[in-house]
C-alpha cells in the first residue's frame, strides 16, 4: 500500500498548482496526479518542474491508440521520469504490451520503470450508462475484472477501478497486481460527478493499493489539513 493518498492535480495552469503548493510545508513531498487538464496546458515541463521539486508524479493520460503510436508515446513519457502512468484497457492486450515496451525502451539506465496500469471503466460510468452507451451487456463488475485479468496478461502492474471492484481484482491476479482507486471521498463529502465512491478507511480495507483524492483537498479551504485527515484515515492513524 502507497502510504501517501495521490492528490489529484486538476488544474488549468502552472501558477494554480504553486498557489495550491504554497499551502503544503516544503518538506511534504506529495504523491501528485498530472491529467490532461494541466499536462496539456503546461506540457513535458509540469512534471519536470513536480520531479524536481521532490514530488512523485502520476502521469494520468490514459493512451488509448494503436499499439505502434502508444508505443512511442510511452517511450517518450518514460524520459520524463514519472513514477506512474496509464492506458486504456480497451485498446486491447497488443496495444498494452507495446505500452510496456515503450516504457521499458525509454526508461534511463539504472532508473526503475514507471508503474504502469490500466484504465477499466471509469468511476463517473455506471452501468446503465455503460451498457447503453458501449454496448456492454455483462455486469459493471464483470467488465472491470475482464479488463484487470487483461492488464494482467499484458504483463501490466495493475489498473485503475473502483474500489468497489478491488476485491474481486485482487482475488483473480497476481498477488502483486495493483489496484489504484479514485472517487475516494471522506465521510461527508460531496460525491461531485463520481458514481462508484468510498472513504479512505474503506478502500484500505478492501485492498486498495493506491487512491486518488481530488476536490476534497483541491478545494478545500485549509488543504493541507484536509490532506493529513485523509493521509492519516488512508494510514489507520487516529
Amino acid at each position: 500500500m502507497n502510504s501517501r493518498p495521490v492528490v489529484a492535480l486538476d488544474f488549468p495552469s502552472r501558477k494554480e498548482v504553486e498557489d495550491f503548493l504554497q499551502h503544503f510545508p516544503k518538506e511534504e513531498l506529495l504523491y501528485v496526479k498530472v491529467g490532461m487538464e494541466l499536462f496539456y496546458q503546461e506540457g513535458p515541463e509540469i512534471v519536470k518542474w513536480l520531479k524536481a521539486s521532490g514530488h512523485s508524479v502520476f502521469l494520468d493520460l490514459k493512451l488509448h491508440d494503436i499499439p505502434n503510436t502508444v508505443e512511442y508515446a510511452m517511450k517518450g513519457l518514460a524520459k520524463l521520469g514519472v513514477d506512474m502512468t496509464n492506458v486504456h484497457a480497451a485498446g486491447g492486450i497488443r496495444m498494452m504490451e507495446a505500452a510496456k515496451r515503450g516504457l521499458e525502451a525509454g526508461t534511463k539506465e539504472g532508473a526503475e520503470t514507471p508503474v504502469l496500469i490500466a484504465v477499466t471503466q471509469l468511476t463517473s460510468t455506471s452501468e446503465e450508462e455503460m451498457k447503453r452507451d458501449q454496448l456492454i451487456s455483462v455486469l459493471l463488475e464483470e467488465s472491470v475484472v475482464h479488463y484487470a485479468e487483461c492488464a494482467e496478461k499484458a504483463g501490466l502492474d495493475g489498473v485503475v477501478c473502483s474500489a468497489w471492484e478491488v476485491e474481486t481484482i485482487k482475488k483473480k491476479t497476481n498477488q502483486d497486481f495493483v489496484c489504484l482507486t479514485p472517487g475516494i471521498r471522506p465521510t461527508g463529502s460531496a460525491i461531485g460527478d463520481q458514481q462508484r465512491v468510498m472513504t479512505p478507511q474503506e478502500a484500505k480495507k478492501i485492498g486498495s493499493d493506491y487512491i486518488v483524492v481530488g476536490r476534497p483537498v483541491t478545494k478545500s479551504d485549509n488543504p493541507y489539513e484536509a490532506y493529513l485527515s485523509i493521509k492519516k484515515e488512508w494510514n489507520g492513524e487516529k
